[in-house]
């Protein structure tokens, strides 16, 4: 019977040289010491990142809050134009000639309107008469006027309408100066 070939192992250890206890000592509380600095720098990385992640979702409700009530207004952009030329069609109509064609704009500018308002579009206030906002008019032009105090609005060319509280197109207007 054959016996199977073992070879011994021959090993090549330094030799080891004992720490002394105070020495061992030293060595973990160095030891210890490294491993604290590295958990508080994953502490303070962790409350950083969790900071982040707070500030994000803050973030995005913002911007999907803002989404949900602005959104629509581009599409109120291109439709104001339209009510514009409605208006001044009703104001130079003639109800003499094609009375049910007056009544038919009448009836869609209101729908208009109406549909418009569901969205939180307001007409900005502050017509002729009052003063000047530059936050939410534009002056067109000046004009002298002893009757009306400077700064005044004199006409409205064009309404100003408001988005849920946000200027979405000024009101342009004409405003007094005193005369000269």
């Amino acid at each position: 019977m054959e016996e199977p070939n073992v070879q011994a192992e021959t090993t090549t250890e330094e030799p080891r040289t004992e720490l002394t206890p105070a020495e061992r000592i030293s060595q973990l509380e160095e030891a210890l010491c490294a491993k604290e600095q590295e958990a508080r720098e994953n502490w303070d990385k962790l409350l950083r990142e969790r900071a982040d992640l707070e500030n994000y979702k803050k973030r995005a409700s913002r911007e999907k809050e803002e989404l949900l009530n602005y959104g629509v207004k581009s599409i109120i952009e291109e439709v104001l134009p339209v009510v514009d030329n409605l208006e001044r069609a009703l104001e130079h109509a003639n109800e003499e000639g094609l009375p049910a064609l007056v009544e038919g704009v009448r009836m869609t500018h209101g729908l208009l309107v109406t549909a418009l308002k569901k969205y939180g579009v307001c007409v900005v206030e502050g017509s002729c008469g009052t003063l000047f906002d530059p936050a939410f008019h534009q002056a067109m032009n000046q004009v002298e006027s002893a009757d009306l105090p400077p700064n005044t609005i004199a006409q409205e060319f064009q309404k100003g309408y408001l988005l849920k509280e946000r200027l979405l197109r000024p009101a342009m207007v004409s405003v007094t100066c005193p005369p000269k």
